[in-house]
């Protein structure tokens, strides 16, 4: 089994090689919170790039509950016809292309000026950082039915504009993560407490989910293998959610880590000295593989191909790619034609790692935009310069989204 051998997923549909193209929050939404045609012209170049699966940033299933301004928004189908487009651009190079739905529940910053919805009233820990997100609503039996239909819903017009696929984003921090660790949910109800109640919203998500596409449509779970939090989502829960998951028509299942508090992907251990500092989870998959029925993918700095390689020779299914894609998205196109590339940004050593998390994604996005011009990137900007760039960006986008939002006719639930 190599990198460019094809994978067949239990619903039947084939990826050509096992090289994913990991989701990257891009804030690359037009004014109407639908996909851009810098968005479409960036995915045109991933989709150039030989990647066999392309993976979206988020998309949000409610547009009152953003990860972040100039966030894509799929709840109904008045901005259809643009994510055709943006599924037409995605596969014309037959890539797979998945939407990645998501709520952030407690992580959505304050500015943007919506309630904050979460298991429990829990706020997030980020000392001096804490104040950029307010103190969350615990959410009622009513919203929680109210997410799970909105999960089902977004999945249902993916399909409708062309897409492969979803993938539910159940890791880093966000609602269905916060639900699955003990920190964030201290509920006493059936969705909290022991680790099968805290899993119940995931799973209620995934069977809506499932229940309304075609069998043919591919849903997968990006899945915390641990949130490195003493007390939280443990490798142990981890395993045992991906038990509860093996029942559940789930084709593909992407291990990752972290969140807000715990950033687990930046910071020293991106050396790349070893499989282990390169490939950051790929213990906790060759842990889990055995049990796992359906596929597994394992994302977090892999930019070098032999440790992509070593990856695929574990048994893991498929490499995904994030930073390095954002840098040379015709990676997979170098490696197959036997280029040896190894792309990496300029290294980030501030001792605050929420701060050098930041610095971290900005500077990814910084790339991500300029490929959206068609530029090449620049991986050696300063990533307190990107940082800069990236708050004004996000003043900029903060302030559009708040008159939208007061605009925006919210599609009645049925």
């Amino acid at each position: 089994m190599n990198l460019f051998d094809p994978l067949t997923l239990p619903n039947g549909a084939i990826i050509p090689n096992r090289l994913a193209k990991a989701a990257m929050e891009e804030n690359m939404a037009d004014a109407g919170h639908a996909p851009s045609p810098q968005l479409i012209r960036l995915y045109q170049a991933w989709a150039e790039g030989g990647a066999g699966l392309l993976i979206s940033g988020n998309v949000m299933i409610d547009g009152s509950a953003m990860t972040g301004p100039g966030g894509v928004v799929l709840e109904d189908d008045r901005q259809l016809q643009r994510f055709r487009q943006w599924a037409t651009t995605g596969r014309a190079h037959g890539a797979q292309f998945w939407l990645q739905l998501n709520h952030p529940g407690r992580q959505m910053p304050a500015n943007l000026g919506q309630p904050t919805w979460a298991p429990s009233a829990v706020p997030l820990a980020l000392g001096t950082m804490s104040r950029h997100f307010a103190m969350p609503q615990a959410m009622d039996e009513g919203k929680i039915a109210e997410v799970i239909e909105r999960f089902a819903n977004s999945a249902r017009l993916a399909e409708q504009a062309g897409f492969d696929g979803v993938q539910i984003h159940a890791a880093h921090g966000y609602l269905l993560s916060q639900f699955l660790s003990p920190l964030s949910n201290q509920r006493s109800d059936q969705w909290g407490g022991t680790l099968d109640n805290r899993a119940r919203l995931l799973l209620e998500v995934v069977k809506a989910v499932r229940a309304v596409v075609s069998p043919s449509f591919a849903v997968a779970v990006k899945l915390n293998s641990a949130d490195f939090q003493r007390g939280g989502f443990s490798a142990e829960d981890a395993r045992e959610v991906l038990l509860q998951l093996n029942g559940l028509a789930v084709d593909l299942v992407e291990l990752s880590g972290g969140s807000y508090e715990a950033p687990a992907m930046q910071g020293d251990a991106r050396d790349g000295r070893t499989l282990a500092r390169e490939a950051y989870f790929i213990e906790f998959a060759r842990e889990l593989k055995d049990v796992a029925r359906m596929p597994l993918m394992v994302t977090g700095g892999i930019r070098r191909q032999s440790v992509a390689e070593q990856v695929i020779a574990s048994g893991v299914a498929m490499a995904g790619i994030g930073t390095a894609l954002a840098l040379e998205p015709a990676l997979p196109r170098h490696w197959r034609d036997g280029r040896d590339c190894a792309p990496t940004l300029r290294p980030i050593t501030w001792k605050n790692k929420v701060l050098a998390s930041l610095g971290n994604m900005a500077a990814v996005k910084f790339q991500l935009r300029r490929l959206s011009r068609g530029k090449g990137a620049r991986p050696g900007v300063s990533p307190g310069w990107a940082l800069l760039v990236q708050q004004l960006c996000t003043i900029l986008q903060a302030r559009r989204y708040r008159n939208w939002a007061t605009r925006y006719e919210r599609p009645e639930r049925g």
